[in-house]
């Protein structure tokens, strides 16, 4: 970013956002920058500029990086705008790119609260939330509120948070420095902890008593009951989720407020993802962690070895390295089954992930169920020429008794192409000439031409027919997009 004095930048979303992850009232960064808080409301409703100055005045005050000022979020708001926007629904309204792209910078709140309505809108299309919506009516006498997908609403906040939460990572780092152990004894450590402070007995059972629960917190006797199926890794993680549910709930809960009005499940499901976000900084301190990650060129199987985890959990903690001027890759990371549905999506980069439909075929994380003990790495790139660096690998989670089939999914996890060089995965390839995969976001969103694996056509062209010809793929379209 440049730093020039006389630079002037428009990014009131921007610094309302880093202002409220900060904690900050108007007025307290105000006096922490030496500037009126009318001065601060103006940046912030982006009727007054940022100087340079100013910048450099809040990295120095508050430790930021200036990087936290950058477009990530502007890109995902746009590549779900664009998404919207692509649906038939508005196929008589001619957008121009570039109006979303300022409606994205300007106004993200705004852009969230359309991809809310546009997600209502598809879900009562699809009859799964309509007759529900008509009994909230009866029931409420004001109307009812639609709230989105608990999963979804879950995942924007961890979308909006930059998948990081200093606040639990602190929490975690202090706790670690107070049990100072190994990874190996973790969870002989974390069993002692919750034993001697909350009076709290860790069992581990067999399965014929669990069955298909592998874990529960007995509130009434005070036992944490863990299945014998968990692994290692597992069960060290399920002591550090009880553990914060007992010493960080006032922190789980600021956090949720900032987050605003939410019903009750997406709030219990939030603060159960928060519990998750903290254990995995117990098992992976973020300083210990991004000093090994950036010294062994980010090894997954390394680091899962060191830290005593697993693949995917090594993966997860990966895309949370955001804290300033101490900044991992920033990685995105999917999980997907073998019939294409996302169970887990994060990011902290700025891949276009499709909130409404699936994955493209093309990219080889679906491949990794044919090759289960293979790492397999691919160079994607999507329509608009933007490029990536994926890896992609199947796992195995948890054991599972004779004859249930054992859960398998694909990990997939990848950056931008300019960051894949601190790779070792990337060792030995030219990436600037590297070729990359042409993948879609999704075949909805895709206008590919004479894609063998299209399962759709592109919901932004005519569909043609020939009842004459037989084409490679199932579908032929337009090539002019429908007004």
């Amino acid at each position: 970013m440049a730093t020039n004095s006389g630079k002037k930048l428009f990014v009131g979303p921007r610094f309302r956002r880093i202002r409220q992850q900060l904690g900050l009232s108007q007025t307290q960064i105000a006096e922490g920058l030496g500037i009126s808080p009318s001065y601060v409301n103006l940046i912030e409703r982006n009727q007054r500029p940022v100087t340079a100055q100013i910048l450099l005045r809040l990295a120095e005050t508050y430790d930021l990086d200036l990087r936290d000022l950058a477009t990530a979020d502007e890109d995902r708001f746009f590549a779900e705008l664009n998404e919207v926007f692509s649906d038939p629904l508005f196929r008589q309204i001619d957008v121009p790119k570039q109006e979303l792209r300022d409606l994205a910078e300007l106004c993200p709140a705004v852009t969230h609260a359309l991809q809310r309505l546009y997600a209502a809108y598809t879900e009562a299309r699809r009859g799964e939330t309509l007759a529900a919506a008509q009994f909230a009516d009866r029931d409420e006498g004001t109307g009812a509120r639609f709230e989105a997908n608990p999963i979804e609403r879950a995942r924007d906040l961890i979308e909006a948070n930059r998948n990081y939460f200093p606040e639990l990572e602190q929490a975690a780092e202090t706790l670690r420095d107070e049990i100072s152990v190994p990874a190996q004894d973790l969870f002989a450590a974390l069993s002692a902890r919750l034993r001697e402070k909350h009076s709290i007995q860790t069992r581990i059972m067999p399965v014929d008593v669990m069955r298909e629960t592998l874990r529960r917190f007995d509130r009434h006797r005070r036992q944490l009951l863990i299945s014998e199926l968990v692994d290692g890794p597992g069960r060290a993680f399920q002591l550090a989720f009880q553990i914060g549910l007992a010493e960080c709930t006032p922190g789980f809960e600021a956090i949720i407020a900032r987050a605003g009005a939410l019903d009750d499940t997406s709030r219990q499901l939030y603060r159960i993802t928060l519990a998750n976000y903290f254990a995995g900084c117990v098992l992976m301190p973020y300083q210990t962690f991004h000093a090994a990650a950036e010294s062994l060129g980010y090894d997954i199987h390394v680091l899962a070895q060191r830290f005593n985890t697993g693949f995917e959990q090594v993966c997860h903690r990966l895309t949370t390295l955001q804290r300033p001027n101490a900044r991992g890759v920033p990685f995105f990371m999917l999980r997907v089954d073998n019939a294409g549905n996302v169970s887990k999506r994060f990011s902290s980069g700025t891949f276009p992930f499709s909130k409404f439909g699936g994955t493209c075929p093309l990219w080889n994380v679906h491949s990794t169920f044919d090759t289960p003990d293979r790492l397999l790495k691919q160079v994607i790139e999507l329509p608009d020429g933007s490029r990536y660096f994926s890896i992609a690998q199947m796992v195995r989670r948890p054991v599972a008794p004779h004859p249930q089939a054992q859960p398998r999914f694909a990990i997939g996890l990848g950056c931008e192409i300019r960051h894949a060089a601190k790779l070792v995965y990337a060792t030995g390839m030219d990436l600037a000439t590297a070729e990359g995969t042409p993948i879609g976001v999704n075949c909805r969103l895709c206008e590919r031409e004479n894609c063998a694996q299209r399962a759709e056509p592109p919901i932004t062209r005519t569909l043609i027919l020939d009842e004459n010809t037989r084409r490679m793929t199932s579908f032929a379209f337009s090539n002019a997009r429908e007004v």
